[in-house]
């Protein structure tokens, strides 16, 4: 391979057992920035950049995951071998060139915000990352094709020796769904869906329509279509997609707008569904909530038919899922209990924050063709952020002037919070390792008693201060599952599905993490998964809850408050514990009481912990000079700016684009072969093309 001819000094040192092989997995610039290190093929470190910086969903360069990542290894940016990125960017940038000669002359809007945005930053990506990296790391930078990364995030993660993949999300470079096999250190991906006709996209044009933000308010989408009835599907079947057997599909592209930066889909959409989409926070009508349970239903069919027809040509027995759809886990609890397949394997970090550790494990299996060491079937293997330290909270704790109470043993940890649950306390959960993906699965979680139908209502309004239907995951004993649930497969990573059952002849439902459909987003927990730096272990809050209430379960959900990111550091935890105004906090040995600190509030937390320097550097003469410079001629530089960019878009792309429509067909005029929409993929690029961005 080219990877070993251009590194060979590294390779024959590895060879040698003189030093282990480390690879950086960055995945930046869209949204969910994040950072992963993988040393001699085990994820070591992985974690996204909005967990540092406190901005949900943070698209910037991941500087302060990374750093983590190589403290977490002990290594600086120079000792890293490979740095993989997760995508190719010019081939995303012919994505979008070509779409604008395509639809020419209408995207105008979108073309004046995207494309100063490349000249200015994106054309120059590889600089940017080398730039980023501290200009530390001076070898040459591998590029992964999207999808590629997610496919490799899932089966060179999964336990699997061989299985199929499927992935699928909004769009990469130009795949939006792919499916392929994967077996030993090898994937192939043989067919894909391309932009404009994606699952992601479809299914973010109707959580816009139902008022919810795109690339975070899909997990609301999926909440509220318990809701409603899906009166719409054959609306939407008759008039936005043709779905083949296989399950692959084509959009109407009448109904959607693939040059708009705001919302996929047009105004003949909204018709379609009786009227303007809802805005964000306004009451939520009938409509909406049928239009919810309708795309979510088509959902379900779609991924349940393309997961079938992968199995029959696959011949393999076990699936591997990710891409942004994956983490739709009702979908997910359809294919478990109704695909044709034995086993299913989901990265727990399914969107594009998992793509860097797909970029670099592809770099280790793929193109070094190293042997895999996949991750046991646990928590553990997605517990690979920043540890909680005992000295740091602490040293918080005592800064703050906070009361709080130091045990030294877990057991009697673990009795205690158990007695606070059960009398309906809810309670700030902090042990161990962050968690790296969207889901917190019992290390930065807030817990209670899901046995009381009361406790859904408070945490949603009162605590986490969100929309009342949103429903809360059940961590259980794994085996006192099959009591309570159907099926009782293995779901460490709130991924799946199930039906909610009472076999254990208690008095007593779920009722706080059962959903109104009878369904919960369930989540197991092995006994015997100890899991390193926490001084509290889940299972033995979950056995001594059991053991004091009958109740092997205790409702689940992450730890922030409605716009933020999952807590982080002991800041983070004690600053959410005040202002969401928890009974408790628990992080690591420390048991912070509100009835202990009555007169604690934010901004007197904030004062103790502010990380502000108190004598701002001053700004020079000349700092003072350029910015009144910039300000003065600002009005000059935007009438001159959108002047070039009409002239542009309006003379050059237009002639362009009737020059190119006349000469080729139309890429949004697919055609079906053999009754299917999947296009053939080159299988094998050719090995220089992984140091290239196209």
């Amino acid at each position: 391979m080219v990877v070993d001819q251009y590194n060979l000094g590294v390779r024959i040192r590895f060879r040698l057992g003189w030093f282990l092989t480390s690879i950086l997995g960055i995945s930046a610039f869209y949204h969910d920035s994040a950072a992963a290190l993988v040393v001699d093929g085990t994820v070591v470190a992985a974690a996204q950049e909005e967990r540092f910086t406190r901005i949900k969903h943070d698209a910037s360069f991941p500087e302060r995951a990374i750093e983590f990542c190589l403290t977490q290894a002990g290594l600086n940016i120079e000792d890293v071998d490979y740095v993989a990125f997760y995508e190719k960017p010019f081939l995303k940038l012919e994505r979008i060139l070509e779409t604008y000669l395509t639809c020419a002359p209408s995207g105008y809007a979108s073309f004046r915000q995207a494309i100063p945005l490349w000249l200015k930053e994106k054309l120059f990506q590889s600089n940017r990352i080398k730039k980023g990296l501290g200009n530390g790391f001076n070898r040459r930078l591998i590029y992964v094709e999207h999808h590629q990364s997610h496919a490799a995030s899932t089966f060179f993660a999964s336990p699997y020796e061989s299985a199929a993949i499927l992935t699928a999300d909004g769009v990469g470079e130009w795949a939006t769904t792919t499916c392929g096999v994967g077996s030993g250190s090898r994937l192939t991906l043989s067919h894909e869906l391309r932009f404009p006709n994606s699952l992601g996209l479809l299914y973010s044009a109707f959580t816009a329509y139902c008022g919810f933000r795109v690339n975070g308010g899909e997990g609301k989408l999926m909440g509220l279509a318990p809701l409603g009835t899906p009166e719409y599907v054959d609306l939407i079947l008759q008039e936005l997609i043709d779905i083949k057997a296989d399950g692959s599909f084509r959009l109407n592209m009448e109904y959607f707008d693939p040059v708009s930066m705001t919302a996929f889909a047009n105004q003949k959409f909204n018709q379609l569904f009786g009227g303007p989409p809802r805005q964000p926070e306004a009451p939520l009508e009938t409509r909406f909530k049928n239009v919810a349970a309708s795309i979510q239903a088509v959902t379900e069919r779609i991924v349940l038919a393309m997961a079938n027809a992968l199995h029959q040509s696959s011949g393999e027995s076990n699936l591997c899922l990710a891409g942004g759809v994956a983490l739709n886990c009702v979908a997910n609890g359809r294919l478990a209990q109704e695909s044709k397949f034995e086993n299913i394997w989901i990265q727990p970090a399914a969107g594009d924050a998992g793509g860097s550790i797909g970029a670099a494990l592809f770099v280790w299996c793929q193109l070094l063709g190293e042997a895999r060491t996949p991750p046991s079937y646990n928590r553990a293997a997605a517990c690979l952020g920043p540890a909680i330290s005992t000295e740091e909270v602490r040293d918080v704790i005592k800064h703050a002037g906070i009361t709080a109470h130091e045990l030294d043993c877990p057991q009697s940890m673990a009795e205690r919070v158990a007695q606070l649950l059960e009398q309906q306390h809810v309670i700030g959960w902090v042990q161990g390792r962050m968690e790296f993906g969207p889901r917190a699965l019992g290390n930065r979680s807030i817990l209670a008693d899901p046995r009381n139908a009361a406790m859904q209502a408070r945490v949603n309004q009162k605590i986490k201060r969100r929309e009342a239907f949103r429903p809360f995951a059940p961590v259980i004993l794994s085996d006192h599952v099959k009591e309570f649930f159907s099926p009782d497969a293995p779901s460490p990573f709130m991924l799946l599905v199930a039906n909610a059952v009472n076999r254990s002849g208690h008095d007593f439902p779920l009722a706080a993490t059962t959903h109104l459909d009878g369904t919960a987003r369930l989540q197991t927990c092995d006994p015997e998964e100890p899991i390193e730096h926490q001084f509290v272990q889940l299972p033995e809050l979950l056995q001594q809850f059991n053991s004091l209430t009958g109740c092997p379960a205790l409702l689940n959900t992450s730890f922030n408050v409605r716009g933020e990111p999952i807590v982080c550091d002991p800041v983070d935890a004690i600053r959410s514990f005040v202002d969401m105004k928890l009974d408790a906090l628990v992080i690591d040995r420390f048991l912070i009481l509100r009835t202990d600190n009555p007169a604690l509030n934010l901004t007197e937390f904030d004062r103790y912990v502010s990380k502000e320097s108190p004598n701002p550097p001053r700004t020079s003469f000349w700092q003072l000079f350029k910015r009144t410079v910039l300000a003065i001629t600002f009005p000059i530089r935007c009438v001159v700016s959108e002047f070039m960019l009409g002239w542009l878009f309006f003379v050059v792309f237009n002639l362009l684009g009737m020059l190119w429509r006349s000469r080729r067909e139309s890429y949004l005029d697919v055609e079906s072969v053999d009754d299917s929409y999947w296009q053939s993929r080159e299988t094998e690029p050719a090995d220089e093309s992984y140091f290239q961005q196209f």
